[in-house]
C-alpha cells in the first residue's frame, strides 16, 4: 500500500488526528491535485473544483489535529482519493 493511501486511510478513521505527520498529510495533499502556496508558517492548499481553502501549520513535526478534522472533511464531501 502507497503512503499517501495509508494515510489517507488514518486520516478517514480519525483516531489518530493528533499524531498525523506534517510532511505525510502535505505529500497527501500535492498527491490529491492541491496546490501548495506557503505564506510564513501557513501552508495553504488549493484545488480546482474544492471550494474550500486548505491552512495547515506546523505543531512540531504533526499536523495540529483540528487541521486534520478539516482535511478529513474536505476528502469525505468530495470523494477524493477513493478511485481517481
Amino acid at each position: 500500500m502507497a503512503r499517501h493511501e495509508k494515510t489517507r486511510l488514518r486520516i478517514l478513521r480519525g483516531g489518530s488526528d493528533a499524531n498525523i505527520n506534517f510532511e505525510d498529510l502535505r505529500a497527501l495533499l500535492s498527491h490529491l491535485g492541491f496546490e501548495e502556496r506557503v505564506r510564513g508558517s501557513h501552508h495553504l492548499f488549493l484545488r480546482s473544483g474544492v471550494e474550500e481553502l486548505i491552512n495547515l501549520q506546523r505543531s512540531g513535526s504533526t499536523a495540529k489535529p483540528y487541521q486534520v478534522r478539516q482535511v478529513r472533511a474536505v476528502i469525505t464531501r468530495y470523494g477524493l482519493g477513493g478511485d481517481e
